[in-house]
């Protein structure tokens, strides 16, 4: 994943904002208590991409990292449209307590820049459901030059994206959270249809961290820029959603990325055993390769 990536991330303050004054407000009133319900995953399981992952010998990935992780981020889907079969295959082939995240695809988001899409929704919808039970929050991802000019079309899209199929949107143009008028806007509309505000940690566009919850989940899409300093990023993420969660916040979706996909796992696992120090969580803690070094 190169998006947002930075060639000296050590010479930059890469610490996160201040919440948005609405993130409180939002917790308040659509928050809930008790112990959260936290998946922790990375984008892929396929063993060329997560490396120093996989023992040796191990033929399914994904059956091995759904006995690691409790979820993952399906970048798959935003390429394709999945057949029943297909997708009933993975369903079966994971924990009855893991959940995949699809992507919404790319037909829909890039290609037709959500115009004209409603029979093609229709199709995705009706492919991700065979998920059953372990389908999680489902993320739209627009271009970075996809404007507030294209309000209406977002508007109209999650007009159409049925009740019970949660959603996260991802926007990347600035102008979405710099503008105050669209901003405030944008948070209305998902507040009142329920939908996650997408917030994405990557080096060089520190400002798509609007910190800024539209309802009771934080999904997170968190990218490393293979450096030392990704430690001290997600350990600052695990103090602010255990802020958020004394705050009402119950669903936490974090997924771990790097620039160079090298130690997506291990980040991943530290992030983890982080979690269940501050939050007393009892998430596994996945295995890792004992020659793997540390984490930088």
């Amino acid at each position: 994943m190169k998006f947002g990536s930075l060639d000296n991330p050590g010479d930059h303050d890469l610490s996160l904002p201040n919440d948005h004054p609405g993130t409180k407000k939002v917790l308040q009133e659509k928050g809930g208590s008790g112990e959260p319900e936290v998946y922790v995953g990375c984008a892929k399981w396929n063993k060329k991409d997560l490396k120093n992952f996989y023992p040796e010998g191990v033929d399914d990935e994904l059956t091995y990292y759904g006995s690691q992780f409790n979820c993952v981020e399906l970048n798959a889907t935003f390429y394709n449209i999945f057949d029943p079969d297909q997708i009933k295959q993975w369903h079966d082939r994971v924990p009855e307590d893991f959940k995949f995240f699809p992507k919404v695809n790319r037909y829909i988001s890039h290609l037709k820049w959500l115009n004209g899409i409603e029979e093609r929704t229709d199709d995705f919808i009706d492919s991700i459901v065979h998920f059953k039970e372990k389908l999680g929050t489902t993320f739209l991802q627009l271009r970075g030059n996809f404007k507030p000019k294209f309000f209406d079309r977002v508007q109209a899209f999650i007009e159409h994206w049925p009740e019970g199929i949660p959603l996260a949107v991802e926007f990347r143009h600035p102008d979405w959270f710099d503008d105050e008028k669209v901003a405030d806007e944008l948070y209305a509309l998902f507040e009142e249809n329920d939908i996650a505000n997408n917030i994405t940690d990557t080096a060089g566009r520190r400002d798509l961290l609007h910190m800024r919850l539209t309802n009771n989940e934080a999904f997170i899409r968190w990218v490393g820029a293979n450096h030392e300093s990704d430690v001290d990023r997600i350990e600052e993420w695990v103090a602010r959603l255990k802020k958020w969660n004394g705050q009402g916040l119950t669903n936490i979706h974090f997924f771990v990325h790097q620039n160079k996909e090298k130690r997506s796992p291990q980040l991943a696992a530290h992030f983890i055993k982080q979690m269940n120090e501050a939050l007393d969580t009892d998430l596994k803690i996945p295995k890792m390769p004992e020659d793997q070094g540390g984490l930088f």
